[in-house]
């Protein structure tokens, strides 16, 4: 496996995203298709996709959605079903464009809400399981009190610089998520509805110290899609297991993706 993954831009409904893959083609292995949090990019994901990559046997790619990242700007206001765009118009595209076959999604928070939007309504043939962490089916207060507080530091701390980082345009990035979390028209917002569809084993994780969300996400999303779901909680771990519990992460995902796919590290 390539020690750099290689970066180009994919053009989907005019606007260039900022994609990442290595590993593996997709005649040759499953793919393991990472989709991002809220303020996060394909880039962020830092070397997770590799690890995870290399202890399974597959390929790995990861795009960064309209406004995060190096992609093109997204227009704002976003609208209420801005995941429901994500995971019902560009995700298929990206996957078709881009010739993954067999494969699994990870999705991180609002990735993993694309994640169960796309894999109960818009799944793709070849889709063999989904892993989600801190991904939400319904908005909590819990979830916009920890907006509120990224709010406040964007405004007057240093989170912005920090983002500006990473984001060519930030301001589209942070706003588009906050805002549209923190309305009122966002409060009904619940993706209940597409969890039966899902016919592939999920595996949901989620941090017991999650600032943005309670286990009753988890709970919903595994009620919802039966007993081929199954649940992780990691004690002491935030929204980001993935950073924070790095090894545990890794070692579910990887035990997951084995399972199902029946490969191994090459």
């Amino acid at each position: 496996m390539s020690a750099e993954p290689e970066a180009f831009l994919h053009d989907v409904g005019g606007i260039p995203l900022e994609v990442q893959r290595a590993g593996p083609g997709p005649q040759e292995a499953p793919t393991l298709v990472f989709l991002h949090e809220g303020l996060g990019s394909a880039g962020l994901w830092r070397d997770f996709p590799a690890r995870l990559a290399a202890a399974t046997g597959c390929g790995w790619m990861a795009y960064s959605r309209a406004g995060y990242g190096r992609s093109g700007p997204a227009a704002l206001p976003r609208p209420v079903t801005y995941l429901h765009h994500e995971a019902l118009d560009v995700l298929p595209e990206v996957l078709r464009a881009l010739d993954v076959r067999e494969h699994m999604l990870v999705g991180h928070s609002d990735g993993g809400s694309v994640a169960l939007i796309h894999a109960g309504a818009a799944a793709l043939p070849g889709l063999r399981g989904v892993v989600t962490e801190a991904a939400h089916v319904f908005n909590e207060e819990l979830s916009r009190q920890g907006i509120r507080e990224a709010v406040a530091a964007y405004e007057a701390g240093d989170l912005r610089g920090r983002l500006a980082r990473h984001h060519d345009h930030v301001d589209v990035a942070f706003r588009g998520w906050s805002d549209t979390w923190l309305s009122d028209a966002f409060l009904t917002w619940n993706l209940e509805a597409y969890l039966p569809g899902i016919r592939v084993p999920a595996l949901v994780m989620q941090g017991l110290d999650d600032g943005y969300g309670t286990p009753a996400q988890v709970e919903a999303i595994v009620r919802g899609i039966g007993p081929h779901a199954e649940a992780l909680l990691l004690p002491g771990c935030g929204h980001t297991p993935h950073r924070e519990a790095p090894d545990v992460t890794l070692a579910a995902m990887a035990a997951f993706v084995t399972r199902v796919t029946g490969r191994g590290a090459v």
